[in-house]
Formats: C-alpha cells, structure tokens, sequence
C-alpha cells in the first residue's frame, strides 16, 4: 500500500496508525524552500515542516496561498530524514504537516512518541526527556534544516 493509501485507510478508521507513519518513513516527499531552507509554520505552539505527496499536491498548496503562478523550488526528501533530522534540528517541538491544501487527504505527524525521537517529542515527561539528554548528552542536535 502507498502512502496515500493509508492516510486514507487512517482516516476512514480502517487503516493502521503506525504502518502509516512507517510508510511515510520510507516515502520520498516534496519540501518547499524559502531561502534554501524548509518552508515551515508555526501552529498551536509547534514548527510545523510543509511536506507534499508529489507535485500535484504542492501546486495546490501553492494555488491555495495565490501563488499558483510562481515557481517553487523544493527538495526530495525522505520521511524519516525530516522526522529524525529535521524534526530535532528545529527550535521548539516540530512535526511535518503533509499535503495540507488537500481537506481529504492532509495527514499531521506531530512531535509525540513513536514519530519523532523521544528526545524531541512533547508528550515525555520531564524525568524521561533529562534521562535521554543524559544517556545522549546535552548536544544531539543538528545544524539548521536544509
């Protein structure tokens, strides 16, 4: 099954969250870049990575903010580079909202257990987020998105 196949199997409730994040993992997505670095927003507190399924999904997104007719440079990008890199290398908790201008098909990969590293993610508790700093060390993180 295909990435957008189990978004949508999710979303009707018959699909499986985790072999959905897991396919999302191992799929290729389209990242806009405002000067070279991820097109992101903030929302509800949390940096959010702008990722799409393919060009027809970011010529939506594009069309839907009025800019239909410029062209957008982006770059290919792994799932699971953006959720254990990317995610990490952001200021604050981040996840990846994937095909956004799509209201049937958009899917949110927020900064919990299971999507992004425990390190990073906001449903830790204090006592486990200083437990992983300790066993990893105070600086994990990676430069700044690319």
């Amino acid at each position: 099954m295909e990435l957008v196949e189990h978004i949508a199997a999710v979303r009707d409730g018959s699909g499986d969250p985790a072999a959905m994040v897991g396919e999302f993992r191992r799929t290729a997505v389209l990242v806009p870049l405002v000067d070279d670095d991820f097109m992101t927003a903030t929302y509800g507190g949390i940096h959010w990575i702008y990722a799409f399924t393919d060009e027809f999904a970011l010529s939506r997104f594009a069309e839907a903010r009025g800019a239909a007719r410029e062209e957008w440079e982006f770059a290919s990008v792994l799932g699971a580079r953006l959720l254990d890199v990317m995610v990490p290398a952001l200021d604050g908790p981040a996840g990846v909202a994937l095909d956004v201008a799509d209201e049937d098909g958009s899917m949110m990969f927020p900064p919990v257990k299971g999507i992004v590293p425990d390190e990073v993610a906001v449903d830790l508790t204090e006592t486990e987020a200083a437990e992983i700093r300790a066993e990893t060390g105070p600086d994990t993180t990676p430069g700044t998105p690319r």
